[in-house]
């Protein structure tokens, strides 16, 4: 069983423009997306705060967001890097299964990642991440590199929305029916 501390809220700021975006989405009616709670099992709670400071995961999460663009389910988890080279360990397998599995059902998964030294939100379709994966399997260290990624999918600012993933799908979804019809 796994534990929760202050770790737990790495990249809770990243979180928090993701929300403002999707109720800036939802307001203008172009998406309805949800952040996907994680249940947890309070442990300890600083009773003055009234916080809790430590706690269980009561199971495996999936992914931080669901919703719908419409008409088009997606999925995707947001992540944060430190550096130029992407970590694979901090996707774990059961996320990977999930999001393999909403694809199936049609829609949408990806993952959202914030380079933080180089202060750029990027839209990484799950395809790619399942290259990453499988290369793994082929020898390849665990990890890929920001100049591995195609700069088509760098998200950009629009007006009040800081990480505008929209283009994204939306790119996405265009490289899918591309992709169908060859």
């Amino acid at each position: 069983m796994a534990t929760w501390n202050s770790r737990g809220l790495r990249g809770s700021g990243f979180e928090e423009l993701i929300n403002m975006t999707n109720e800036i989405y939802t307001e203008k009616g172009l998406a309805l997306v949800q952040k996907i709670p994680t249940p947890i099992t309070p442990i300890e709670i600083d009773k003055e705060s009234r916080h809790i400071t430590l706690a269980y995961f009561e199971k495996d999460s999936t992914v931080d967001y669901i919703g719908v663009v419409q008409s088009v389910p997606i999925c995707f988890d947001a992540k944060e890097c430190h550096t130029d080279t992407f970590p694979m360990r901090n996707i774990h397998d059961h996320q990977i299964r999930f999001m393999e599995q909403f694809e199936a059902q049609g829609g949408i998964s990806f993952l959202l990642i914030y380079f933080t030294v180089r202060g750029e939100y990027y839209y990484l379709p799950f395809r790619v991440l399942k290259q990453y994966v499988d290369r793994i399997n082929h020898g390849h260290p665990k990890n890929f590199k920001y100049s591995e990624l195609d700069d088509k999918y760098f998200i950009k600012s629009e007006g009040p929305v800081i990480v505008h993933y929209l283009e994204g799908v939306n790119t996405d979804l265009v490289e899918r029916k591309q992709k169908s019809t060859e």
